[in-house]
């Protein structure tokens, strides 16, 4: 994973807004519905080629495929490994995700975000956001899990691959979830406990990690459950100790799923759900780092721009970075439809600069801007990304504007 050793690189967290037409595609496929698949691979390579381009000219230096080949950070997964079925639920996939002290103590506020639709402002027109078309259902364990998605990934990958030739980019990477994430949302109906059910899911993840180092990308863990979590639990009572030693079995699932990949190839992210609500329930980030430092992996994913977090900057001066180890902190956010100035942007990039050294810090984003704003705003956010990042490295180099 490169460094900024002589200006700040710019990356994001992964999702951007990917023509409707290969959405519902994608909708259609999960659904059971058929689908050309040459046709819809051929249409992703086309697609991916231009949103590659789209994030070099916007200043971004480390890019990805916009998730395009996938229909969610999340339930993709599930399409990918065998062992799972669609079954009804009484529960929408969003109410689901939003349960916990937040949504308890706004719940006027979260009857009301229901009941418009979803979990952000912006919908994707005629297709289902991360649900895939199927609200009402959800995926259940009922069998053995393994990996069956090769030939899905090896179109992911070669349609990235194939775009990074005709970009100025200076790196690129591909997204996957993290084991926890993928057993939360789906009920186990199989596994003898949770535990079996868990390791299970990181063996047969293991492959597409793998895949994706060995393709010459960086490997991006999503595990925003891990923070989220926190939320959940505060319903039952739970204390720090508690929550630590839960995501600890989580992680080190990960970590086994992760043993044989060089740490310097992997990213990790994690966000507080992402969601456009109070987060008054979120879990400050200082109580969440020692679970960071656990995790093999050299960059770290954060949100740090949204008025709920952004002043957590001031926690990382009170620990120290394992060796190796980059704050990828967001320094945009998409919680807001106001584009942050490029100075602000700067002033942000300084901040943590100057409290883990430059060449520790890469300029992110809170969250995948895909779907969370309007594409038009996303993308003033990620130029202005590119143009603060060149502020904050004029100051941090000079001589290098």
């Amino acid at each position: 994973m490169k460094r900024s050793t002589d200006a700040i690189l710019t990356t994001h967290v992964g999702r951007l807004q990917r023509p409707d037409a290969i959405t519902q595609k994608l909708v259609d496929r999960y659904a059971g519905r058929a689908v050309d698949q040459a046709a819809l691979d051929a249409e992703l390579k086309t697609s991916v080629a231009e949103v590659v381009r789209q994030q070099a000219d916007a200043g971004i230096k480390v890019v990805n495929d916009g998730e395009f080949g996938r229909i969610s950070w999340l339930i993709y997964a599930h399409e990918r490994l065998s062992g799972f079925e669609q079954r009804p639920v009484e529960l929408k996939y969003a109410t689901a995700i939003l349960k916990g002290r937040d949504r308890e103590e706004f719940a006027d506020y979260y009857a009301e975000f229901a009941a418009r639709g979803g979990l952000t402002y912006y919908k994707s027109p005629g297709a289902a956001g991360s649900s895939g078309g199927m609200r009402d259902h959800q995926p259940v364990c009922v069998g053995p899990v393994a990996y069956r998605g090769q030939a899905m990934l090896r179109a992911e990958i070669d349609a990235l691959k194939s775009a990074l030739g005709k970009a100025d980019a200076a790196e690129a990477f591909m997204t996957s979830t993290a084991p926890g994430d993928i057993v939360y949302a789906a009920p186990n109906d199989y596994y003898r406990n949770e535990e079996d059910y868990l390791h299970a899911v990181a063996d047969a993840m293991k492959s597409e990690y793998h895949a994706i180092v060995d393709a010459g990308l960086v490997l991006q863990i999503d595990d925003p459950m891990i923070p989220a979590y926190w939320d959940l639990m505060l319903t039952q009572g739970v204390d720090i100790p508690k929550y630590h030693r839960y995501c600890e079995t989580r992680i080190e699932a990960l970590n086994d799923a992760l043993a044989d990949i060089p740490r310097d190839r992997i990213r990790y992210h994690i966000c507080w759900g992402s969601h456009h609500g109070p987060h008054v329930s979120d879990i400050p980030i200082r109580d969440v780092i020692p679970m960071l430092f656990k995790v093999r992996a050299s960059g770290l994913l954060f949100e740090a721009a949204n008025s709920r977090h952004e002043h957590e900057w001031q926690a990382w001066r009170d620990v120290k970075l394992p060796d190796d180890t980059v704050l990828i902190p967001g320094v945009i956010g998409h919680a807001t439809n106001t584009v942050e100035h490029p100075e602000l942007v700067a002033w942000r990039i300084r901040l943590f600069a100057e409290t883990v050294g430059k060449e520790n810090v890469i300029a992110g984003t809170d969250c995948g801007m895909g779907y969370r704003v309007h594409p038009q705003i996303a993308w003033a956010k990620l130029k202005a990304l590119g143009q603060g990042a060149r502020l904050a490295s004029g100051e941090l180099w000079p001589g290098s504007r």
